[in-house]
């Protein structure tokens, strides 16, 4: 199979977040086809159309980042039912100026991390709302939504809990078939 670029985007900015965590095991357990680059969105300034004519270079860097990979791989946690202010920002910059998304026809997927019981479900179907619009073909199965996400980790950042390493497994050989079948 051929080797992939896959560039991981977090949706939290917080230290010790759960979903860089996460992120982080997904890339150790990932098929060696899949490479990665973890692409940092906290300081992307908020999109701002005025801007264009001279972008800022944390937009350039994001763009170029994201043109130079096969595939995306979404993590993201839950606020107000929808996606933290950062990633669709981050959504915004890349998909400007118009009729020059970086995003587009990237095959990507999609995890919701999450301390609640429902599992970050709400930012799940509105960042794939979002991705469908900028062309993005979502993985539909299996879906992944990690709740109770505080329990599965030890003091160290490790992941403790085997049924939820195996899973995630399962889901990132789903996800370099996704990969492997849709990148251009």
């Amino acid at each position: 199979m051929k080797n992939y670029k896959i560039a991981v985007i977090v949706g939290s900015l917080r230290k010790e977040s759960f979903n860089l965590k996460t992120a982080k095991v997904l890339m150790d357990i990932a098929p060696k086809s899949l490479s990665f680059d973890l692409i940092d969105i906290a300081d992307i300034p908020m999109y701002n159309q005025d801007l264009e004519a001279n972008p800022p270079k944390e937009w350039v860097k994001l763009r170029d980042k994201v043109r130079a990979v096969d595939a995306l791989l979404f993590l993201t946690p839950e606020y107000n039912r929808s996606v933290p202010g950062v990633l669709k920002n981050a959504l915004d910059v890349g998909s400007r100026p118009p009729g020059k998304s970086c995003w587009d026809g990237k095959p990507g997927a999609v995890v919701s991390v999450s301390t609640g019981s429902i599992s970050g479900f709400g930012a799940n179907h509105h960042l794939r709302q979002s991705l469908t619009f900028l062309n993005v073909p979502a993985m539909a199965q299996p879906e992944a939504y990690i709740g109770g996400v505080a329990e599965l980790f030890n003091e160290e950042g490790q992941l403790t809990n085997d049924s939820t390493k195996d899973f995630l497994t399962s889901f990132m050989e789903a996800f370099e078939k996704w990969v492997h079948t849709n990148a251009h």
